[in-house]
């Protein structure tokens, strides 16, 4: 596909896509949300791409559903609500199923849609600026909405998950911060080189290491139990031992060295 709303920039291992609508504050149009859904879903077969930065333009990272466009407009009954409803939830499950970390730069507004792709992203950075909601519930709608109700009560709980999701309240980047929400916040003229010291430190990885990582995560959050959890962690490390690329990681740590691994 050619995008016409994101840029997507390769440095060297990193994928580093941003979202391009700064005069809608970023807002989802039906034109981004077919370009995201396309970029995320052919992301795991890229196994060329190790690591993946989501941003916005301009000083926002997304403002949720661009409700200007009149291809956003409800119509067309239940069974056409329930298709335009999924080619929008997919982005999320092709973000958690995407092999690489997914790291969000989060300046300024990340409400509604925007809320729900911080949230599916593995890591969040954000400025002082940082203004998220779960808008949904502000315009007649549930607060469920795009993966947000399963994500966030397993991030901060579920008594402020509760709180954000029934009242649609923003939460700013000091008490996101102290919940865990996001893992850092830095100036608005840092976020991007805070984001490169992230890619930098997942890179020391193998590749292999730093994949099977963000799966077992995944499954581990919705294991059935902690004998569960290991069993992935030991098939995980068994299958990492296997490679050359152990070898070269204990070979570059006794050398002091950076690691040269393969793909």
């Amino acid at each position: 596909m050619d995008y016409e709303h994101l840029i997507v920039e390769a440095r060297g291992e990193a994928l580093w896509v941003t979202m391009n609508r700064p005069h809608r504050l970023n807002a989802l149009n039906r034109r981004l949300v077919e370009e995201l859904r396309d970029l995320f879903t052919s992301l795991y077969w890229r196994h060329e791409v190790r690591v993946v930065v989501l941003r916005g333009a301009g000083g926002a990272f997304c403002a949720g559903l661009d409700l200007k466009e009149r291809d956003n407009a409800a119509g067309g009954g239940p069974g056409q609500g329930l298709v335009r409803q999924r080619q929008i939830s997919e982005i999320v499950i092709a973000m958690r199923r995407s092999p690489q970390p997914i790291v969000a730069l989060v300046d300024g507004a990340a409400a509604g849609g925007g809320f729900a792709l911080a949230l599916a992203s593995d890591v969040r950075i954000a400025t002082p600026r940082l203004k998220m909601n779960a808008a949904f519930i502000r315009i007649g709608l549930s607060a469920c909405d795009i993966g947000v109700s399963y994500f966030l009560p397993r991030m901060v709980g579920s008594s402020v998950a509760a709180e954000l999701m029934l009242t649609g309240r923003f939460i700013g980047a000091e008490r996101s911060l102290a919940l865990g929400l996001v893992s850092a916040v830095v100036e608005p003229d840092r976020l991007e080189a805070e984001g490169e010291a992230m890619l930098a430190d997942m890179l020391r990885a193998t590749p292999l290491g730093l994949r099977l990582t963000k799966e077992c995560l995944n499954h581990s959050i919705d294991a059935q139990g902690l004998e569960a959890a290991v069993a992935m962690e030991d098939r995980n490390q068994i299958l990492c031992a296997q490679g050359e690329d152990f070898r070269e990681g204990v070979a570059a740590f006794l050398e002091k060295r950076a690691p040269n691994y393969g793909r």
